[in-house]
């Protein structure tokens, strides 16, 4: 059985290692050392010992005095990058435009938009009523509607998620967050008075008007393991009533509204199936009914217009189809197929409006959409030519609308905001963002790379450079990757990269297996009895860049955050050698602890991407790369370990002990750091300023191992 317990005599040399932690961080310092308690469990007949347990305890106020302690650590260590990383901040801070508007987009009789002032930390969410042609209308007076810095004061994490306004515009039902854990508080707010109402609801996780203007369609998280297991039906004025648990736990839900308002979706998904549920928003006291029944291995999902469903599908098509179906009979031999399944083509999402359909794909890595029109029976592309970008929508919610509006960026072109009239396909450039000071994309080159890894796959990476610099192996480079959840790596572009590109760092991303950047067999071969593909693409990757003589194992720093960050533990374990540091963010790295226990937020419903860690043959292999039980007495490269005190995917604790861990096991003297912002959670910082200062942090500190001084 599993035993935890720090004894009399092990807590006063824990207090005794963080006492003379103190006078020394001042002197030389010296690291905080964790002490070691006893525990054990055994696990399929091994008996697994954690020397670490201690610091899952986050109510011990022993585990908050190591964090703090390691923060000073850090502190101390990293004192000497102050005047770079005030320069870096100034850098990003001076390329922003401080003062901002969103694009408005119609939603009714409103635009709505968000706009950010000079000197504020969060957005102000207002609205303006539309002309008397549905145009945006400049003169029209402006309502703010939340002013998010207001709802911030006092609070040291701040975060708005659900904002959704209801039918009749009257009402503006909002969710916050204000510890970083990712539990979302309702609000109901009266936009003719400005008053809150009573009406508020913990831990929603989505949210849906029904057309009444009065019930308010919830999903709700477990309180402990935050899944999102419940469906609940506020009407105004009342006590929430459930509607629907989800007693399987590898499945979520989320609620939301159809684009023509006609229906009530719920979506009930796990990793590898999925079923809709509808009910007609009219009709909210009616009961949800079921699209297509739950069937393993069967993914869809569903858009509505005028009597029929459009339904994408991986039935018999691992990248998905295109279907339709009447409503009334949704069943497969109704079916009519409109786009055939295409084993280099995904499918990843469908839009419905009165006129048109848009179907968005991914091929070779890289986005694009195909749009129809139902006038004319014909389709029209909606490609990009630069070798590599990032194209998605951005949500257009009038049904009637005759433009779909897009995002695009690449590492070389800023956020763009597009209109693409659906009928002529011709494209309306509405908003880029401003590089306050110019940017200058012809002094730099972004290129698509393809790399064979150990198995003969054909694995792409892309890179952007400043024009001049050498590629004899000399340059600094830095590596990122992700690779897991079916989350494809993008190539987008960001204002504080410009400042590495500027001091000759050649930047690269790899699309490693785990993604679906190239379909979802791209995905499976990169979890669960396959994950090792993943690390192992990356691994290639690099070996690939240094033969190449992008750069050299001296010179070559990587980078990955949260799953990311288990795929930093894993490559360092299996080649320390080939990297000269590494920046793990929130990582994923105690993989054993975190998924043999089923009462963690998250667990149970990732059984089907890591694999259930209680049948012996996924466990032997989750303990062969786990990074956590895989560090070894050998030298690793120069690390910094960063996390959130309030972190709801991946606990402090991961990072924390394997850092405690690696500090007592590496040979060599290498830095090892860990900075925990101890009033965040999974994303970090929440305002811009306080974004904009860890990010300048971390990469001084980067910097700092390229030996790159200013």
């Amino acid at each position: 059985m599993p035993s935890f317990k720090i004894s009399a005599r092990i807590v006063p040399a824990l207090l005794m290692g963080l006492a003379a932690a103190g006078p020394a961080l001042a002197a030389g310092v010296t690291p905080p050392v964790a002490a070691k308690t006893a525990w054990q469990e055994t696990r399929h007949g091994e008996v697994v010992s954690d020397d670490y347990r201690w610091l899952q305890k986050k109510d011990n106020p022993l585990v908050i005095d190591y964090l703090t302690a390691e923060n000073a650590y850090t502190d101390a260590m990293t004192a000497g990058l102050k005047p770079l990383r005030d320069k870096l901040y100034a850098e990003i801070k001076g390329r922003m435009q401080e003062v901002d508007l969103s694009v408005p987009t119609r939603r009714g009789a409103y635009y709505y938009y968000t706009r950010i002032e000079a000197g504020q930390q969060y957005p102000l969410n207002c609205r303006r009523r539309a002309g008397a042609d549905l145009a945006y209308d400049e003169q029209a007076a402006e309502e703010i509607l939340l002013d998010q810095n207001k709802l911030a004061q006092g609070q040291q994490f701040f975060a708005v998620n659900a904002f959704s306004v209801s039918p009749d515009e009257r009402l503006l039902a909002y969710t916050t967050d204000t510890s970083g854990f990712r539990q979302y508080q309702l609000h109901i707010l009266d936009l003719r008075s400005g008053k809150l109402l009573s009406d508020s609801v913990p831990r929603v996780t989505s949210l849906a008007w029904a057309a009444d203007n009065k019930t308010v369609f919830l999903t709700q998280e477990d309180a402990t393991t935050k899944r999102s297991d419940r469906l609940l039906r506020l009407t105004l004025g009342h006590a929430p009533a459930q509607v629907y648990h989800e007693p399987v736990e590898q499945f979520a839900l989320e609620v939301g509204t159809s684009r023509d308002r006609e229906f009530i979706e719920l979506n009930i998904s796990s990793t590898d199936t999925s079923e809709v549920r509808l009910l007609p928003s009219k009709r909210p006291g009616d009961a949800f009914r079921s699209v297509l029944k739950r069937e393993s291995g069967h993914r869809y999902s569903v858009e509505h217009r005028d009597g029929r469903l459009y339904i994408l599908s991986n039935k018999n098509a691992k990248n998905f189809r295109l279907v339709s179906a009447p409503v009334a009979t949704p069943q497969p031999r109704h079916w009519v197929e409109l786009i055939a399944h295409d084993k280099d083509v995904l499918l990843s999402g469908v839009d419905a409006f009165r006129d048109f359909l848009v179907v968005n794909e991914k091929s070779g890595a890289l986005n694009r959409s195909r749009i129809y029109d139902f006038a004319h029976k014909s389709w029209r592309g909606v490609e990009f030519d630069e070798p590599v970008y990032l194209a998605r929508p951005i949500p257009t919610p009038e049904f009637t609308a005759t433009r779909y509006r897009l995002s695009y960026q690449s590492p070389l072109t800023p956020p763009t905001v597009l209109d693409v009239d659906m009928a002529s396909g011709a494209r309306s450039v509405l908003k880029r963002q401003e590089v306050v000071g110019g940017f200058d994309a012809s002094r730099y080159e972004s290129k698509r790379l393809w790399i064979s890894a150990r198995d003969g796959v054909k694995v792409p990476l892309w890179t952007v450079y400043k024009k001049g610099v050498k590629l004899d192996g000399s340059a600094p480079l830095l590596l990122y990757s992700y690779g897991s959840y079916g989350i494809a790596t993008e190539a987008s572009f960001a204002l504080s990269r410009i400042s590495l590109l500027e001091r000759g760092v050649i930047y690269v991303q790899a699309h490693i297996r785990g993604g679906t950047d190239l379909g979802e067999a791209w995905h499976d071969d990169g979890m669960l009895m396959k994950k090792k593909n993943t690390f192992n693409d990356f691994i290639d990757s690099a070996d690939y860049l240094v033969k190449e003589k992008w750069t050299s194992p001296d010179r070559l720093i990587i980078e990955g955050g949260s799953a990311g960050g288990l795929l930093m533990g894993a490559v360092v374990n299996m080649r320390p050698e080939l990297f000269h540091a590494v920046h793990a963010a929130v990582p994923f790295v105690d993989v054993m602890n975190t998924m043999m226990d089923a009462s963690l937020p998250l667990t149970t419903g990732e059984y089907l991407e890591w694999g259930n860690p209680t049948q012996k043959a996924a466990y032997d292999y989750m303990r062969s790369y786990s990074p956590y039980d895989n560090i070894e007495r050998k030298a690793y490269p120069a690390m910094l370990v960063t996390t959130g005190l309030n972190d709801s995917q991946v606990m402090y604790w991961e990072p924390a002990k394997y850092v405690a861990k690696l500090r007592a096991l590496k040979t060599n003297d290498a830095p090892l750091l860990l900075k925990t912002n101890m009033g965040a959670g999974h994303g970090g910082a929440s305002g811009r300023y306080n974004a904009i200062g860890e990010k300048a942090f971390q990469m001084a500190w980067m910097l700092s191992q390229w030996g790159i001084a200013e």
